[in-house]
């Protein structure tokens, strides 16, 4: 094993803790994306015996978008640290294999049928593996340090 894999294995966040972060991180997407997906539907006319309906049917939507975006989070991440400690690497092979199984239970079980979620767990794990390969980065890392603040004055030039 190389170093940076080793530093990286060693890092201060447990694996239990990474994971109840990518389950937190999860809900907090779903609940945003289950506001956004009720604004765009239309608002329930008004219902007998029922108040707010609107407000209701929103967080209903937040509510069940946040806890399958909890729990692919949850379920990603933990794979993904498990495998990457059984194996001892740290490689797109970990990832691909946690969206896999994320995708799979999740949605698998959220369609009721076998085939939909090898099909996500697929599409999951596929689209995981070429992030990972791609470095998970939009720009090249130069070395080159920036500091954020700077001390120095301009001169005033008018």
């Amino acid at each position: 094993m190389d170093l940076t894999n080793k530093l990286y294995l060693d890092d201060e966040d447990s694996p239990i803790l990474k994971t109840i972060k990518g389950a937190t991180t999860g809900l907090a997407a779903g609940i945003i994306w289950g506001t956004v997906l009720a604004t765009w539907h239309d608002v329930p006319r008004v219902e007998r015996h029922v108040a707010l309906p609107g407000l209701i049917r929103t967080l209903k939507m937040c509510g069940s978008h946040g806890l399958t975006f909890a729990a692919v989070g949850g379920l990603y991440i933990g794979v993904e640290q498990l495998v990457q400690h059984q194996r001892k690497k740290m490689d797109f092979v970990n990832g691909a294999v946690g969206a896999f199984v994320a995708g799979a239970a999740v949605y698998g079980f959220k369609g009721r049928s076998i085939q939909s979620g090898v099909s996500a767990g697929s599409i999951l794990g596929f689209t995981s593996a070429i992030l990972d390969l791609g470095g998970r980065t939009m720009r090249q890392d130069t070395g080159k340090v920036y500091d954020p603040v700077t001390t120095i004055k301009r001169p005033n030039v008018r």
